[in-house]
């Protein structure tokens, strides 16, 4: 049985590895938040700063436009007994030339992600955000875009609901895209709340 106590112990490995903090500007602080109960799994990018800081994952304006999907309150959102959040990179990377964030580390998902996932048993869907996850769980099945991707979301349900990133960098995107708050929305917070529930 998998149990809460079975996977602190994977969890205190995850928080004092750091073979990539050379790497990281601000240093190793991994930000997850994972219990066996939970139903939905959440899978984003990497922590920016303002989550670097607070420890707390989506603690910022793209967690804001995560819970405005979700129409999820916060204490909602960070019950971990049902919720868990487990970033592709579970630190901050840093940013590149044009002040985006760097792409997650490629180290964390290889070495951590299956082991933990073996300690969630009850999950019944994953928000896949952004197209770092979206690579990974998807793989081939994944369409030429993300905007292709998002748009088929049904091919990979139940399992996965491929997200765009809720960054403020995307309301473009949204803005071309009305298919997404119309008709991708609605059906994410039904099917969240049927995962919930």
């Amino acid at each position: 049985v998998m149990t809460a106590r079975g996977l602190a112990s994977p969890l205190r490995e995850v928080r004092s590895w750091d073979l990539c903090a050379a790497h990281l500007p601000l240093g190793p602080r991994p930000v997850l938040r994972l219990q066996p109960s939970a139903r939905l799994l959440i899978i984003g990018q990497a922590p920016g700063t303002k989550v670097h800081e607070s420890g707390i994952p989506w603690n910022d304006r793209s967690g804001d436009v995560l819970r405005g999907w979700l129409a999820m309150d916060r204490d909602t959102f960070y019950d971990e007994s049902r919720i868990g959040i487990m970033p592709m990179g579970f630190c901050y990377p840093g940013r590149d030339a044009r002040g985006g964030g760097n792409p997650p580390r490629p180290e964390c998902a290889p070495r951590w992600h299956d082991r933990l996932l073996g300690y969630l048993p009850e999950l019944r869907l994953t928000l896949l955000v952004g197209q770092y996850a979206q690579a990974r769980y998807l793989g081939a099945r994944r369409r030429p875009s993300l905007t292709e991707t998002v748009q088929h979301y049904r091919d990979y349900l139940p399992g996965f609901l491929p997200l765009p990133h809720p960054s403020w960098r995307n309301t473009a995107w949204r803005n071309r895209h009305p298919w997404f708050d119309g008709e991708v929305v609605p059906e994410l917070r039904r099917l969240v709340a049927a995962a919930l529930d």
